[in-house]
């Protein structure tokens, strides 16, 4: 799963960590992305640390044997770790899906964590080259969620996406304990603090917040790129 900052990723892996059948890893490229960019994240060199940053070794771990011989690896992926100079082709062996949040609210929160974010942070663009190229190597449409249909109606928008994977939709992904996991990155204390009091995908609500003046034409450029996903989006 393919997601953006600031996102559902986390609740979204809540959902997929709750099946008995599922085995899950949290954001597996971060340490390598902060290693190679220096980029300032909240806890970056405790990532780094206790992160892999070794590329070779988590490529091999994704694609290696599912933990805990789960028939289903559910990665949790923020695109914007899908650095350039990464190879793709590893990527053909696994399946892609695609989580996306309309820009203005999720540039609102992300500016509050990284207060002058690039187009590249966004993970926008690395979206929309991931998503081609799956389109291109199998012929067919990557499923794409949009936070606000999902959050407006999930059981619903969980069994399409289930039923566009192939795998069959359960009810226990509708909810689940609250706090932390073990399969939490050590990042979660500086990102997760409102999805570990959670037991299930919290109704929609609209922000008012406004994106600053000076990131207007990052802006323009979010929504150009959010626009070539949603137009593809899963539908109720």
């Amino acid at each position: 799963m393919w997601s953006g900052p600031r996102n559902i990723s986390t609740a979204m892996m809540r959902a997929w960590g709750n099946r008995p059948d599922t085995a899950v890893c949290d954001e597996p490229l971060y340490a390598h992305y902060l290693k190679v960019t220096g980029r300032a994240h909240p806890g970056a060199q405790e990532v780094i640390a206790a992160g892999q940053t070794d590329l070779r070794k988590v490529i091999d771990d994704l694609l290696g044997p599912v933990p805990g011989d789960k028939p289903i690896f559910y990665q949790k992926h923020m695109a914007h770790h899908l650095l350039a100079e990464i190879d793709r082709a590893w990527l053909a062996n696994l399946t892609h899906a695609f989580l996306i949040r309309e820009p203005r609210e999720m540039l609102t929160s992300f500016i509050k964590h990284v207060h002058e974010p690039t187009l590249a942070d966004t993970g926008y663009p690395q979206q929309v080259e991931l998503f081609e190229r799956v389109r291109e190597w199998t012929g067919i449409v990557p499923p794409v969620l949009d936070t606000r249909d999902m959050l407006e109606n999930p059981a619903q928008m969980l069994e399409l996406l289930c039923q566009s994977l192939g795998v069959q939709f359960q009810s226990c992904m509708l909810s689940w304990p609250p706090g932390i996991r073990q399969t939490d990155g050590v990042w979660a204390k500086y990102w997760y603090k409102e999805v570990e009091t959670t037991t299930s995908f919290q109704p929609y609500r609209p922000k008012s917040e406004q994106v600053p003046p000076h990131l207007g034409e990052l802006l323009n450029e979010c929504e150009r790129c959010y626009r070539q996903l949603y137009a593809h989006r899963l539908r109720s």
